[in-house]
Order: structure tokens, then C-alpha cells, then sequence
């Protein structure tokens, strides 16, 4: 179809497109069936993924901290779509648009998934951001409570600290 080969056919009925105000439902909707944070879901940084039929099956965000980090987050997909490769779209997309360096945190069992795409997991504190730092606490503190197998990863991509930003990635910042 495009000459992509590495890419199923399906795939090309997704196109990713800019969130608009009227959108912030479905992106607190898909937010909250994927089980991830929902605070800090201003459409305004949001990335959609929207079907042939014109509906959204995935978001994520680029989320900027008042310390100048930004953060790849709040990616979702839609559950009877997940497996065909929206999120790594997403993914791609929200790469291309950031700035060099990004950093997120996800579940420890998604860590594998994001290093396909450069992320490498920061392991120390010391190297985190201070937002970073903060929550990963917080989830150790949860993660000990809850005795469960999966914790908080802290990952980042790109270049050193500093990095300079392509484009405002949305006017509130957390």
C-alpha cells in the first residue's frame, strides 16, 4: 500500500492527529480503562490516534514539568485495538515531535517495550528529576505495601540534561 513493508496494511487506516478541546472526554476515557495516571490530561499536549471510521483508539501525551524535563506519558490505546501496533505509533510520533531528550515512567514489565524505542531505564535517584525522584518514591513505598512483582521504571531517552525543546508542548506545566 505504501511501499513499508515492515508495516501490515491495517495499520495504515490510523493516523495520528492533534487533540482538539472537544476531544478531552475520550482521552480521560481511555486514560482511565488503561488503569494509568490520570492527573495532568490537558488536551492541549495530546496526541490522537483515530480509526478509518473517524474514532479515537489511542492517545499520549508530551508533558512538560516546570523543571524543563518533558515527559512522554499518558499513552493508551483503546482495548480491542491494543496488539496492532497504534501504541508504537504513538510511541514514534510523540518522539519525532519532542525534543531530544524524554524521559517517563511506566510499569516495570513495559520496560522492554520502550527500550526498542532508546529508553534506557536510570536506575539512581541522584540522576533522576526531582518530579522523577518524587514518584518513584512514593510507588516504592506502594510497591512494598502491595508485595507485588511489578514496580515503577524511571526511563530516559536522548541527549544530556538541558536539551533544548522543538515547540511548546502545552501551556500548563506540572
Amino acid at each position: 500500500m505504501s511501499g513499508e513493508p515492515d508495516r501490515p496494511a491495517w495499520e495504515f487506516h490510523v493516523v495520528l492527529r492533534q487533540a482538539t478541546e472537544a476531544d478531552q472526554p475520550v482521552i480521560r476515557q481511555l486514560v482511565h480503562q488503561a488503569g494509568i495516571n490520570p492527573l495532568g490530561l490537558n488536551w492541549r499536549r495530546f496526541t490522537l490516534a483515530q480509526d478509518e471510521c473517524g474514532r479515537i483508539v489511542g492517545c499520549g501525551q508530551l508533558k512538560p514539568h516546570r523543571d524543563g524535563v518533558v515527559e512522554l506519558a499518558s499513552v493508551a490505546v483503546e482495548e480491542s485495538r491494543r496488539g496492532q501496533g497504534i501504541g508504537r505509533r504513538l510511541i514514534e510520533g510523540l518522539i519525532e515531535r519532542g525534543p531530544d531528550e524524554l524521559w517517563l515512567m511506566c510499569r516495570s514489565s513495559l520496560a522492554p517495550l520502550y527500550q526498542g524505542f532508546g529508553f534506557a531505564q536510570v536506575e539512581s535517584p541522584a540522576a533522576m528529576p526531582t518530579y522523577f525522584r518524587r514518584v518513584r518514591g512514593l510507588a516504592g513505598l506502594i510497591h512494598n505495601l502491595a508485595r507485588t512483582n511489578e514496580y515503577l521504571s524511571v526511563m530516559r531517552r536522548g541527549s544530556s540534561p538541558g536539551t533544548t525543546t522543538r515547540q511548546d508542548y502545552g501551556a500548563t506545566k506540572s
